[in-house]
């Protein structure tokens, strides 16, 4: 199955989708109808994509994963603070609705990722980057700040001081420094799509309803507290019990054979 939008492309094939974002010639950049098309392919197509596992998101070339939003056409926009307001919502509804995406997304960082490209690569669940990316959230250089949800998703990721350092400072992060303080869970050396597609498809093996409610299980914790975590672990965890797929997976297990799951 394969999709082009105007500024993306959605490939998917075995259980794992692709978005691609296309528009090499400006760094990836977020302009003309990226964020439409990103809400088209998660909401749309990989919702309704069957027997999608897990969703891959990256930018074309081998410069840029995205390098946030396109300044020159931003410059000769004009807009109020309450237009601006409002208007944002909708780029945090977006941006939510990819952090809460029932499937798990793994950001395929092949390059920079700045200022709303790393915002993007935020919403992922996990995230790889090639040796060479370089990734920060710049705006305060442009007298603005992140305002795609890098002020909260950061600090959760990794710590209120060194969130706030780089907001502050500006500063662009190699891809080993992002590793240390856990922004990226793997650097490789070139093939970071390669690496991305070899965890989705071990992740394409799992049972999808268990990944599922594992996923919304942590973000609730981290969201909310752990109590409330907590509670939801255990509703989650009762909800799974009876589960076709675990109990295949048991059968499985005692039996010595790989499992068939099916969602269900």
């Amino acid at each position: 199955m394969r999709e082009e939008l105007s500024t993306l492309i959605y490939d998917s094939a075995d259980g794992v989708a692709v978005v691609t974002l296309n528009r090499p010639d400006r760094m990836n950049s977020i302009g003309g109808t990226m964020k439409e098309d990103l809400a088209t392919a998660f909401f749309k197509l990989a919702k309704d994509d069957a027997g999608l596992r897990c969703v891959i998101l990256t930018g074309a070339g081998d410069r840029a994963f995205c390098a946030g939003a396109d300044i020159k056409e931003r410059a000769g926009l004009t807009r109020t603070g309450p237009e601006y307001f409002f208007a944002q919502k909708a780029t945090h509804e977006l941006i939510r609705g990819m952090q809460e995406f029932e499937r798990p997304v793994i950001a395929a960082i092949n390059g920079v990722a700045l200022g709303g490209g790393m915002e993007l690569a935020l919403a992922a669940d996990i995230r790889y980057a090639v040796a060479h990316a370089k990734l920060g959230l710049p705006e305060v250089k442009l007298g603005a700040i992140p305002g795609a949800g890098g002020t909260q998703t950061l600090p959760r990721l990794v710590g209120a001081s060194i969130a706030k350092e780089l907001m502050f400072t500006a500063e662009h992060l190699t891809a080993e420094k992002a590793l240390a303080i856990g922004l990226v869970s793997k650097v490789v050396e070139s093939d970071v799509l390669g690496a991305a597609m070899e965890t989705a498809r071990k992740i394409a093996e799992m049972p999808p309803l268990a990944v599922a409610f594992a996923k919304r299980a942590v973000n609730a914790g981290m969201q909310s507290g752990i109590d409330a975590g907590l509670e939801y672990e255990r509703y989650a965890a009762g909800m799974l019990t009876d589960s076709e797929d675990r109990r295949e997976g048991f059968r499985a297990f005692v039996e010595k054979r790989k499992p068939v799951y099916v969602g269900r």
